[in-house]
């Protein structure tokens, strides 16, 4: 008779491992089984993101975003120190360059005056104190923002799950689910797997996984790509550490930006346009499937029409260098479009209401013996453990004669 599992996680992102941790944590009994469909851990949003350690800073007060990533930007540290994994709470400057920003700016810095959150206000020299070569008309600095390398804490985090027990199946694709008396059955590629109870973290692919399980997300996955460049070696020195734009408020992205990384690189961007494929990191990516589903799903007409000249400019400044530059020279005007290069994309995962609304906030569904997490955009690394943590109180607890059988 097949081993039927207490907990099946469906994706190896950042989420699916936080949560696998977290499970095994509060109940160290029970059997944990990760499923992913790669073979290697964090291949898709958490392995093409940007890095940041966030604040919190942008997300309504009370909401998950908010309270996980204010969380998260005190643990991530803690746990990269801990296990040796390269991370930097460097700061970074929110810069306004327009008289019309100055209303928008005060407005952030009151929300991080809500969220407790150490922040102050910069005049144009002593901005320029912290960043050389930047200009605003005002700024202020968030010290608890940070970077972080998140391929590694994934890793660690798969590291951790195995040391306690939990079973992880790489290059293992889901392609069904059947909810019986009793339990789940997860259909793959490489046979079925029986469970008490499944947990979605699928990230670009949640929406339809938790359809599978006759659970109703009320929203769809629409991907958008955000493209960058990175500042040529010689060229580093323009920029010490992060430096963002203030974000039009009528416009559901933070424009283009700059982000010391880790390994020392300057990545600049991203601007965001639709992507044509789910896992659609380059402009050429296509798939009908995914295609014909955003543009026939009325919640992406209802986002996009509003927005049309804004999002014109996205895509423009996807084929466009010059564009692309005069955006970044808006922060700091020394620099040419010669001093970039190309560099990686990353796909957002963003759950898209009829209404045409951006969902703006961490989606959790429950489903019959089944758990959904259908909206983890930025900041979900940032805010990752305490995801997991939140996860993992909301399940249900295996009796103990089941874990007493799983084990």
């Amino acid at each position: 008779m097949p081993k039927t599992h207490d907990y099946t996680i469906i994706g190896g992102g950042i989420i699916g491992l936080a949560t696998g941790v977290a499970l095994l944590e509060r109940f160290p009994s029970s059997s944990v089984l990760l499923l992913e469909k790669e073979n290697h851990w964090a291949a898709h949003q958490t392995g093409h993101n940007s890095g940041v350690i966030h604040s919190g800073l942008y997300y309504k007060p009370g909401s998950y975003k908010a309270k996980f990533a204010i969380e998260g930007s005190r643990l991530i540290p803690e746990f990269c120190q801990e296990h040796g994994i390269a991370y930097d709470v460097c700061g970074k400057v929110v810069v306004a360059t327009q008289e019309s920003e100055l209303p928008q700016l005060e407005k952030l810095y009151t929300r991080g005056l809500e969220h407790g959150l150490a922040i102050t206000k910069l005049s144009p020299s002593q901005l320029l104190e912290i960043e050389p070569h930047c200009v605003g008309l005002a700024a202020m600095k968030v010290p608890s923002t940070g970077i972080a390398d998140y391929k590694a804490i994934a890793r660690k985090y798969a590291e951790i799950m195995e040391q306690h027990g939990g079973d992880l199946r790489l290059g293992t694709r889901v392609t069904g689910m059947k909810v019986c008396p009793g339990e789940s059955i997860v259909e793959t590629d490489s046979g079925d797997y029986h469970s008490r109870f499944v947990i979605n973290c699928c990230g670009l692919h949640s929406d339809r996984v938790a359809r599978m399980a006759k659970a109703d997300p009320t929203a769809k996955i629409v991907p958008f790509r955000g493209e960058y460049y990175e500042l040529k070696p010689e060229k580093r020195y323009l920029v010490r550490n992060l430096i963002y734009p203030v974000p039009d408020p009528n416009f559901p992205f933070l424009g283009v930006h700059y982000t010391r990384m880790t390994d020392g690189n300057i990545h600049c961007g991203p601007n965001a346009v639709l992507a044509f494929k789910r896992e659609g990191y380059k402009k050429t990516d296509f798939c009908a499937r995914d295609f014909y589903e955003t543009m026939t799903y009325k919640g992406f007409w209802n986002l996009a029409l509003p927005h049309m000249k804004a999002g014109m400019m996205e895509v423009w400044r996807s084929f466009s260098k010059s564009a692309f530059t005069r955006s970044l020279q808006r922060l700091i005007p020394e620099v040419r479009k010669a001093d970039l290069v190309p560099s990686h994309a990353g796909v957002r995962a963003q759950a898209l209401t009829p209404a045409g609304k951006m969902v703006d906030d961490f989606l959790i569904v429950p489903g019959d013996r089944s758990m959904h997490v259908c909206n983890a955009p930025s900041p979900a690394a940032t805010a990752s453990i305490p995801i997991g943590r939140e996860i993992a109180s909301q399940v249900p607890e295996p009796s103990r004669t089941q874990m007493a059988m799983a084990s």
